[in-house]
């Protein structure tokens, strides 16, 4: 149930990403100005969420994620009923506050929820909900918006939100969110050198996510001929995704969370490299490789969270809160980047940026890792 209702809130996230250029004419901005609006939303979590997880941290997990959906639902009926950029970019940010209460929530209840040895799975279940509202919510949220007007998305996921107040009520149990923990002891954690490191990892690869997501219509404009569909695409580039959460997460199980990483940022870092040589007549391969992109994104996503958990396994909840703090602040920092790329060099320029901010965070993943070498050496020889 987490997992469907993590679909509709993922789809009130990225479904704007697909009709960009529907917004910024709808609200008579630009197309770089209008990729704000993912700025706006990514800080707002990002800022916002630790902070009102503080504040309701008496609270059981299940009232917790009923907040956190109520004011989803509050962003949702602002998005439709205020007019203007401005008041758009407010109700972006109840949006992001919201979303993230319930990202982190949600993932903390799966962890314990999960038989023992299954937790990377689970949780990949809800990374696997976000990302099907790639696979749905952006190619249908742009035919929608083609077809009637941009706003109609949010009105669906507002009657959904509105059932799924009702189904969390009734079917999530009773469970202890871990008591108050002050935004002083959050950041605490980040002394741990490898948990600091391993964060900022986090950081780089959604930075790199992000400059190509948020601008993926325009860029898809640029490169595709006119006579395809780019919501078929999106489509494939969704069905990508949810591969790639759901695989992340049986890798992580099988083979270990260190080589999972590795090889899907070292397939983000080549799918870009290959994009920035292409042109507009590698129609075919431009999809593969944003498909291979795309899962390997995706499998990043859902293994880091699992990884985070098995470093720092007695402070999971406040972990996940960071790691999903990192991951709005990858999301607002990559929008900015793109937005600067598309207005002032070129919509191909964001191919090797996004390559060259994963190339980053795999040497920092490398560097995390010979922490806790170093670290398991030292007791060795103590």
């Amino acid at each position: 149930m987490l997992t469907l209702i993590s679909f509709f809130v993922g789809t009130s996230q990225f479904g704007i990403v697909g009709m960009l250029d529907k917004i910024a004419h709808s609200v008579g901005v630009s197309i770089p100005t209008a990729g704000q609006l993912v700025t706006a939303f990514a800080l707002a979590n990002a800022i916002g969420t630790p902070i009102f997880m503080i504040a309701i941290a008496k609270m059981k997990q299940r009232k917790q994620l009923l907040l956190a959906l109520t004011i989803i639902l509050i962003g949702l009926i602002s998005t439709i009923a205020l007019p203007g950029f401005g008041l758009l970019m407010a109700a972006r940010v109840i949006l992001g506050i919201g979303t993230g209460m319930f990202i982190v929530t949600a993932y903390d209840i799966v962890a314990k929820l999960a038989p023992p040895g299954k937790q990377g799975g689970a949780m990949a279940n809800i990374s696997m909900g976000f990302s099907s509202s790639l696979v749905f919510g952006v190619p249908i949220g742009r035919i929608i918006a083609a077809s009637y007007d941009w706003k109609t998305i949010f009105w669906i996921i507002g009657v959904f939100c509105l059932l799924a107040l009702f189904a969390v009520s009734r079917t999530i149990p009773e469970l202890e969110s871990g008591g108050v923990i002050s935004l002083g002891e959050r950041l605490a954690i980040l002394k741990n050198p490898q948990l600091a490191v391993t964060l900022c990892v986090t950081l780089f690869v959604f930075i790199g996510f992000s400059i190509i997501d948020t601008y993926i219509t325009p860029y898809l404009t640029a490169v595709i001929p006119p006579n395809i569909e780019i919501s078929f695409i999106l489509f494939a580039m969704g069905i990508s995704s949810v591969i790639g959460s759901k695989t992340g997460g049986l890798f992580a199980d099988r083979i270990g969370a260190f080589r999972t990483l590795i090889g899907s940022m070292f397939i983000q870092v080549f799918a870009m490299v290959l994009l920035s040589l292409g042109g507009s007549g590698w129609v075919v391969v431009t999809v593969i490789l944003l498909m291979l992109w795309e899962i390997a994104c995706w499998t990043f996503g859902a293994v880091q969270n699992f990884n985070l958990v098995s470093l720092t396994p007695g402070a999971s909840g406040i972990v996940l809160s960071l790691n999903s703090s990192f991951v709005q602040l990858g999301f607002a920092t990559g929008a900015g980047i793109g937005g600067i790329a598309v207005g002032g060099l070129t919509i191909m320029a964001i191919t090797w940026i996004s390559g060259a901010s994963v190339v980053f965070a795999a040497i920092l993943f490398i560097l995390a890792r010979s922490f806790s070498t170093n670290a398991k050496a030292a007791i060795n020889n103590g």
